[in-house]
């Protein structure tokens, strides 16, 4: 009982810290996107050749784009008020529709991106740190540097080279085998076949940071009195491990986790242009290209979004792994 009562206080806390900061995001999001040259007007003219002045007044005036800066933020907020996005210029569709379309395969590709990184990066720390100072320590060391310094472009190229054109074991792009139809087991096993090298690009810079993150926790944690305390009573080492070290080493790691949600989303970005997977932040980049400023303030939004959902579950997995976390 006292421990539900700790973790409601801890879900309060964090609720009422997000309604500033979610307000704070929207503005300073539809403000810094505003001073960026060129709309949605002057793209589509670009893209027809030729547009006469009149022309241009009409398609401002169309996207609401003829009005002060401070009436379109006021009229941002009043769609955000009835929980609507707006309309997206380029796409001629409610925001809010587009990018439910391509939310779930974003999940996905985060989701799986995030536990290749976390499960790997938590076993490399934790070997390096039960091996501190000898050889599998300096190599696994050597490995999680190479990841952390070689850019995320190079390594999803260098994947596709490599499982792709040289030994054809998984495809090079795409979301699933177009004109299969799969269905069932297979469908689901397409589709995680698809997935599996632009995750691996997403989470191998991660794996190095929660790697080397673990290993000084590890460290310091196992110096404390009462993992001493632990392994005088006689516990296996695996348990004195597991329970006593690992379990209280993870609280810097799931704090990282959470803020580095957003990062995962903005390296997305560049990973789905790489593998062609239709996610969000593929559709980012190009709402940035053509100007559709009503669907990058979606995505940022939505990310914006995820990335407090991320924390406040950090906050509360934090309660539940440390029960001296009290919330005032």
């Amino acid at each position: 009982m006292l421990e539900n009562r700790r973790l409601l206080r801890v879900l309060r806390r964090t609720v009422v810290q997000a309604v500033p900061t979610i307000l704070g995001i929207i503005v300073l999001n539809f403000l810094l996107l505003k001073l960026a040259p060129g709309d949605a007007a002057d793209v589509m003219a670009g893209e027809f050749g030729a547009a006469t002045e009149e022309t241009m007044v009409m398609l401002r005036q169309r996207f609401g784009l003829d009005v002060p800066v401070l009436q379109q933020l006021l009229a941002y907020l009043g769609n955000l008020a009835q929980f609507s996005l707006g309309q997206s210029p380029r796409y001629g569709m409610p925001v809010s529709e587009l990018i439910g379309q391509r939310l779930p395969s974003t999940l996905m590709l985060m989701g799986m991106a995030l536990a290749i990184a976390l499960g790997i990066g938590i076993a490399l720390g934790t070997a390096m740190a039960l091996t501190a100072g000898r050889w599998p320590d300096r190599v696994l060391s050597v490995v999680s540097l190479i990841f952390y310094s070689v850019p995320g472009f190079w390594i999803g190229l260098m994947l596709i080279v490599l499982f792709s054109v040289k030994l054809g074991w998984l495809p090079s792009g795409g979301q699933e085998t177009i004109g299969a139809g799969l269905t069932g087991i297979d469908y689901v096993l397409d589709r995680l076949k698809h997935m599996i090298l632009p995750a691996t690009s997403l989470a191998l810079f991660y794996v190095a940071i929660y790697g080397r993150l673990t290993r000084a926790a590890v460290l310091e944690v196992a110096s404390q009195d009462y993992v001493r305390t632990a392994a005088a009573k006689g516990l296996p080492p695996l348990a004195v491990t597991l329970r006593h070290i690992v379990r209280n080493a993870l609280l810097p790691v799931t704090t990282l986790a959470g803020i580095h949600l957003g990062g995962i989303l903005g390296g997305a970005v560049v990973v789905e242009t790489v593998y062609s997977w239709p996610g969000l932040g593929r559709l980012a980049f190009e709402s940035v290209m053509r100007r559709d400023f009503n669907v990058l303030l979606g995505v940022l939004l939505l990310s914006s979004f995820l990335v407090i959902i991320a924390n406040t579950l950090v906050d509360l997995l934090h309660a539940w792994l440390d029960p001296r976390v009290e919330v005032r």
